[in-house]
């Protein structure tokens, strides 16, 4: 039976918490399953929660409930403990072995010490006892939507401190930044996807957190690097996985497309995806639901998708590397970073910004830096962009120099020095080859080494070596 109530999202908006501010975490959930043979209760619990949940659904029993879980996801349950055939305790005891982990309250009238341990062993998130009023069971909810909020957001931040934030927003004032900035504001309102195209280095990171705090969506920005682990591996950290879906999975895991949910997902160098990963992507991204690896439940998702390449997906479509029908799926919406050599006029600013920002990291005073250091800079060819830069002004600190000598230290490639190894051969190209292969030599072939003085990920620098024929 299904009691129908208004949408949690339309909901939830004009709720709010006596200091006025809106309960966010209360967003999260949006349907629960009620399992309860006393219509009295059944009744009450109903009507009470009613606004609170976009969809209240009920069952008499065990047998009954898993056929509405069978078709439905749900975001909490509420269970009696004593129900025909199977007890409460044994039915959630057997959903957590097939890895179903959705927060659930158990009530009870004949509750002693030991069926309490029973219920919270069997994976409860609370426990009532009859008679309740409804304000206890309120807040018994709230306590599963605050838990389950925490957990999002404390995976959230191990995965920020993971992934060490390259800037504070989108520097510069350039004619360039200065429409990319207007796009931004104009795309970020809208729902469709994103695609961020530009060279490794240009900040499309950044361009794509813009984005998202500009969308006015309430869930979490959460990055992806596809290219930085293999197929398998992928999936799982997509999709998430049941326990036992392979070798090491102990338990279950949920995937970052449910973490993302209500906010967005970032899927850098979505080029490296591999075909049946586009495949399962464009499924997900046509369904609006995910499957874990393993698992035999769609979860419904809410989330926003902004993907970002360094690579030309048309050509890759072409190649027959890339789907079609995801690359016309992506590029809905279409950002171009510009390289660094497209903006030099902005280089002073940049510069003045991570000096500042690193300056205060390292704990060192913000050094002097002459004009004549930001005339330098502007005649390199910057191969790898802003993160090249600022690892320059980085080194630079470290090392108490100007940064034009960190470029010296990187065997920089002017105009100059292109001309003189072959004048004939001055594409933009040739030149980031002979810079590359430079850098290669100094690092004694030691492509890390290599791929952090240039500020690209060794995957990057291995791709083009493999394409220049240098190496293995």
């Amino acid at each position: 039976m299904a009691y129908p109530t208004e949408n949690l999202r339309s909901t939830l908006s004009e709720a709010r918490r006596p200091d006025g501010r809106t309960d966010e975490a209360q967003k999260r959930l949006s349907s629960v399953l009620i399992v309860e043979n006393d219509q009295d209760v059944l009744h009450t619990l109903m009507t009470g929660l009613a606004s609170q949940f976009s969809l209240v659904e009920t069952a008499a029993d065990s047998e009954a409930a898993d056929a509405l879980l069978s078709r439905c996801h749900f975001d909490l349950i509420i269970s009696a403990i004593r129900l025909p055939g199977r007890s409460g305790i044994e039915w959630i005891s057997q959903l957590r072995d097939l890895d179903y982990q959705v927060p659930v309250i158990f009530i009870t009238a004949h509750a002693d010490m030991h069926t309490a341990i029973t219920a919270l062993r069997a994976g409860a998130s609370d426990f009532l006892l009859k008679p309740f009023n409804m304000q206890q069971m309120r807040t018994a909810v709230t306590r599963c939507i605050e838990r389950q909020r925490l957990k999002r957001e404390n995976f959230l931040l191990r995965r920020r401190v993971a992934q060490r934030d390259e800037g504070s927003g989108i520097v510069g004032s350039c004619d360039l930044i200065k429409g990319v900035c207007e796009v931004i504001r104009q795309v970020a309102p809208m729902p469709s996807t994103v695609l961020v195209q530009g060279e490794t280095g240009t900040g499309k990171e950044l361009a794509a957190l813009a984005i998202h705090r500009y969308s006015g969506r309430t869930g979490s920005f959460v990055p992806l690097n596809c290219g930085a682990m293999h197929a398998e591996l992928l999936e799982s950290e997509l999709f998430g996985h049941a326990k036992g879906a392979f070798t090491g999975a102990v338990k279950a895991r949920e995937g970052l497309f449910s973490y993302a949910d209500g906010g967005t997902l970032f899927l850098d160098e979505i080029g490296e995806m591999p075909l049946a990963m586009q495949t399962r992507l464009l499924r997900v991204m046509e369904d609006r639901a995910v499957r874990p690896v393993g698992g035999n439940r769609e979860l419904p998702i809410d989330v926003r998708i902004i993907a970002a390449t360094n690579r030309d997906l048309k050509a890759e479509v072409d190649k027959g590397d890339f789907r079609e029908d995801l690359f016309y799926r992506l590029n809905v919406l279409s950002i171009r970073m510009p390289a660094l050599r497209e903006r030099i006029q902005d280089i002073p600013e940049l510069v003045n910004h991570f000096a500042v920002s690193i300056a205060a990291d390292l704990g060192v005073p913000v050094p002097p830096i002459p004009e004549s250091e930001f005339q330098q800079l502007a005649r390199y060819d910057w191969p790898g962009n802003i993160r090249e830069l600022k690892n320059v002004i980085e080194r630079c600190l470290l090392l108490s120099h100007q940064p034009s000598q960190g470029l010296q230290g990187c065997s920089v490639v002017t105009a100059s020095d292109a001309l003189a190894d072959d004048p004939d051969d001055l594409t933009l190209e040739a030149v980031e080859r002979r810079h590359i292969l430079r850098v290669l030599e100094m690092e004694g072939g030691n492509k890390s080494a290599a791929a952090r003085i240039l500020g690209v990920s060794r995957k990057t620098l291995e791709r083009k070596c493999h394409s220049w024929g240098v190496g293995s």
